[in-house]
């Protein structure tokens, strides 16, 4: 009874196990010992042996008992490592020590492992942005906003919206980091923050003066307002925090995330620099080239470009009195200028109704259009798109690095009075377009970047993830001494300053103490190499080395 109820109490095969030993011919042995669970003591060494040597030939196989066609990890395109690819590895050198060898070698393990991640869960990033594409022989910019508001879905299409504002215009317009929010400044004093995409209003007030721009600062609880004499800040309910009456006439903000500095351009021809995070001026530069009413940030490494009426753009970093670089770009004064978030290209248009494109690299010009009225007001989508005001018609291009026709665009809209600012809205296909009658949201399929990174920028944040994300970017807050040109210079040594520094070394000691070899005491017994006694000995050889390097004495 006791064999018969542990054959009852024996779970039934899988079909897997069926199909293996049906394949392989083998007969099911349904008899069951009531000493089965000591086999693997009474078995011989030699069985026990065989066992092993079966397991290690079945590693990689299936329960069923078939093989993986496809062992190991899945290959990874050359293709796709190079998009995350972050330098060329480093050479360790010969002589270095076993530990810096060793912290180098585990420092590209862990880079190498990074890189291969990220190429793997770009896979798991699906969404692609989508442009307009329209029937045969018709043109995209003669589709009118209603149009596509009518054909896509509903929540799509509540992002095509006026906001009728005649009595407070013109206006100026920025976009929060999460794209969330919507700060609008009339130039006849009123202030309004919105969730603009539920319809929110958060606050509104009227500051009573002229306003010539407003700025989101690290996140949507903060914003600044350049008014007619001083800079104010105000809180997301329009509380007055701030006001920092050392940045007066104020005309154009841009204000730089990973080091918490607002950067102002003035009427004076000042340039300055406040540290938003302890408030405090980091720098004032007098740029002694006039009026600064044209300003864009490089995004990649914080440069502040500034355009000037004589047809120059100067490039400004806070720890320089001087500009880094000075660019000749137009015959006339520069009316607008903005750079992509990759650092790479820069587009400018001047009085003489050219817009070019340049490419910041090499300081050169890669492209040149005319416009038959100019461009006042430029800005650049997160996925290249570029967007050019002309009085009260804003035009979108496409692939303007690649030196295409501009002659017609990519879509076009015309709005009710003189357009005074555009931005488009980060990870969204919306562009805002502040104007004398108002605000008005535009859709422009294909503008925004469809995959975030939520470490950095979570458009879905609770407030105490931003909470959490505000003391985590304190913390990691780049200083303004290391703004520069070129990033990567960070990582490098600076040859001729060690050279310099080894020079002077030379100098103060009377010989160079990387000549020649150092001396190694030998090894001496009976306690004479104790750590002490090979001290004295060192000191005593590179005394007498320094007597025989000194001059003759005078008798």
């Amino acid at each position: 009874s006791r064999l018969i109820l542990r054959s009852y109490l024996k779970p039934p095969k899988r079909y897997w196990e069926v199909n293996a030993g049906e394949e392989n011919g083998e007969a099911e042995n349904t008899d069951v010992s009531p000493n089965q669970d000591n086999i693997s003591k009474e078995q011989p060494d030699k069985i026990r042996d065989e066992r092993r040597q079966k397991k290690k030939r079945s590693h990689g196989s299936f329960i069923s008992g078939k093989k993986d066609p496809f062992p190991g990890e899945a290959p990874i395109p050359n293709e796709q490592l190079k998009k995350f690819q972050r330098g060329e590895k480093f050479q360790v050198s010969v002589t270095a020590r076993q530990k810096v060898k060793e912290t180098i070698l585990r420092s590209e393990a862990a880079s190498d492992l990074a890189l291969k991640q990220a190429a793997r869960y770009d896979l798991l990033l699906p969404e692609e942005s989508g442009f307009l594409e329209g029937d045969d022989d018709e043109d995209t910019c003669t589709i009118l906003q209603e149009d596509i508001a009518d054909a896509v879905d509903i929540t799509s299409g509540a992002k095509y919206f006026n906001l009728h504002l005649t009595q407070f215009g013109p206006y100026r317009l920025d976009y929060s980091r999460t794209g969330r929010h919507l700060l609008l400044g009339g130039k006849r004093g009123h202030v309004s923050c919105i969730e603009w995409q539920t319809k929110n209003l958060t606050c509104e007030i009227n500051v009573m003066e002229t306003i010539h721009d407003v700025k989101w600062l690290h996140s949507e609880a903060m914003f600044a307002v350049a008014q007619k004499q001083w800079l104010y800040i105000y809180d997301s309910k329009g509380i007055e925090l701030h006001c920092i009456k050392k940045f007066n006439n104020v005309l154009r903000m841009q204000f730089l995330p990973y080091h918490f500095l607002l950067a102002t351009a003035s009427a004076t021809g000042f340039l300055q620099y406040l540290d938003v995070s302890v408030g405090k001026e980091v720098s004032a530069i007098g740029t002694k080239l006039g009026r600064l009413d044209v300003m864009a940030q490089n995004p990649h490494n914080a440069i502040v470009h500034l355009g000037h009426p004589n047809g120059t753009v100067s490039l400004w970093s806070p720890n320089q009195r001087e500009p880094l670089v000075k660019m000749l770009c137009h015959r006339g004064g520069v009316r607008s200028l903005t750079v992509d978030r990759s650092g790479t290209y820069m587009v400018t248009s001047g009085l003489d109704r050219k817009l070019k494109v340049y490419d910041i690299r090499a300081f050169k010009a890669l492209h040149s259009y005319f416009l038959p009225a100019g461009a006042s007001c430029l800005s650049l989508s997160q996925r290249g798109l570029l967007s050019a005001a002309t009085g009260d018609v804003v035009q979108v291009y496409r692939d303007v690095w690649g030196g295409g026709s501009m002659s017609k665009p990519y879509m076009a809209h015309r709005v009710r009075g003189a357009v005074w600012g555009v931005d488009y809205c980060p990870f969204e296909d919306v562009l805002g377009i502040g104007h004398e009658a108002g605000f008005t949201s535009m859709i422009v399929p294909g503008a925004g970047e469809p995959n975030f990174d939520a470490l950095d920028m979570n458009p879905y944040r609770s407030t105490k993830q931003r909470q959490e994300w505000e003391v985590k970017a304190l913390l990691d807050k780049v200083q303004p001494e290391l703004i520069g040109l070129d990033p990567g210079l960070l990582s490098k040594v600076d040859q001729a300053t060690f050279e310099q520094k080894h020079k002077e070394r030379v100098e103060a000691l009377g010989y160079d103490p990387l000549a020649t070899e150092k001396f190694k005491p030998r090894l001496k017994k009976r306690g004479r190499s104790s750590a002490g006694a090979v001290e004295r000995r060192k000191k005593k050889v590179a005394h007498e080395d320094q007597k025989a390097l000194r001059p003759p004495m005078y008798d």
